[in-house]
């Protein structure tokens, strides 16, 4: 028997991840919920008969406790850079695997660097094996596979869909602080339109603006390319509030400003309904190049959450099972570059050369 905990199983992501768990993991595996709230598991438990583990992360102790019986955690709690260092922390000390959800570039850097800890402790540590960056990871690998040499990278999406209350929680905390890419391997910070182009994700060509997904980490490691950056499909109107967003940066930034932003998203924010994650669908866009050769690739995949839960689960899985490599990973650099092709409703254009 195994053990998979879910931290943050009640979140709207969270609630997903669980219904997808019970119905693909076998019976050799325990499901346990867990959480900061005690009523919120309670009710979430009895729903769906399942144990569960009321706990913050405030103190190491009291998370060890809950972990030393326990063989992998999969976090669901975001803002991810308030909750991926305690489980960490934590699962070093009790041999435990760690995976997330997370998208943020600062916990993927900060996790990469604990590499040397994990080979020491002999436990796996994955994020971001959601939406972020299951399908631009693994787009990445792929785009790599064709042009080994090169120097540039860039990504995108565009996705049809609305957000959870989570993700927009975590966009908040971020708000002000502008856009980063890769730069001669390094993070840089940029402002918040560094870049605008068309971009066709397969769909025709729409406006594109670079924003800080979580690949200008994670595709430098898993691809090897010193220079990445990363598009999302927006309308141009909010290219001029991205712009705004700059000069507003210091007060963006005041903690007075967050908790009332934050209050404004838990009042009006839930998420996509069933009819809306069974209609929806992201496209994804990558370009390689080595200054020579350019060759470019695309992905279709189920609406966002939709496959979050997927991946997820079956990231869960694969690492229960000891397929999981131990030391820090990326989506692409523990299942490889057809991770992502291996789910219902996920296609891929093959690399090919983008003619001059």
């Amino acid at each position: 028997m195994s053990t998979l905990l879910v931290y943050g199983s009640y979140g709207y992501t969270g609630e997903l991840v669980v219904d997808r768990a019970v119905e693909e993991l076998d019976d050799d595996t325990d499901l346990v919920l867990a959480g900061r709230s005690p009523s919120k598991l309670e009710a979430q438990a009895d729903d769906h008969d399942l144990p569960s583990r009321a706990f913050t992360l405030d103190h190491q102790r009291v998370v060890e406790r809950h972990l030393d019986d326990v063989d992998a955690v999969l976090n669901c709690a975001g803002p991810f850079s308030r909750t991926a260092d305690a489980l960490v922390d934590t699962c070093v000390n009790t041999g435990t695997d760690y995976l997330d959800i997370t998208g943020e570039i600062e916990v993927f850097e900060a996790l990469a660097a604990r590499d040397p800890e994990a080979e020491e402790a002999d436990v796996a540590v994955l994020p971001g094996v959601g939406f972020d960056v299951v399908p631009t990871d693994c787009l990445a690998a792929h785009l790599a596979e064709a042009l080994p040499d090169a120097t540039d990278l860039s990504l995108g999406f565009q996705a049809f869909g609305s957000f959870s209350r989570g993700t927009m929680r975590t966009a908040v905390e971020s708000i002000g602080e502008g856009g980063a890419v890769r730069r001669d391997g390094r993070v840089t910070a940029v402002s918040s339109v560094h870049d605008t182009r068309d971009i066709d994700f397969g769909a025709g060509e729409t406006l594109a603006v670079t924003v800080p997904w979580g690949d200008v980490s994670t595709a430098y490691r898993s691809t090897g390319v010193p220079n990445v950056q990363v598009y999302t499909a927006v309308p141009e109107r909010a290219i001029r509030a991205l712009e705004a967003t700059d000069s507003l940066a210091p007060l963006l930034d005041r903690e007075w400003v967050q908790r009332t932003l934050s209050a404004v998203v838990d009042r009006t924010v839930v998420g996509p309904d069933e009819d809306d994650r069974e209609e929806g669908r992201a496209l994804v866009w990558g370009e390689i190049t080595d200054g020579e050769e350019t060759f470019e690739a695309r992905l279709e995949t189920p609406e966002t959450y939709t496959l979050t839960a997927m991946t997820a689960v079956e990231a869960a899985r694969r690492t229960l099972d000891g397929e999981t490599p131990t030391g820090y990973q990326t989506p692409s650099s523990a299942f490889g570059a057809e991770f992502v092709t291996e789910f219902e409703g996920v296609e891929r254009e093959d690399a090919t050369p983008v003619e001059e």
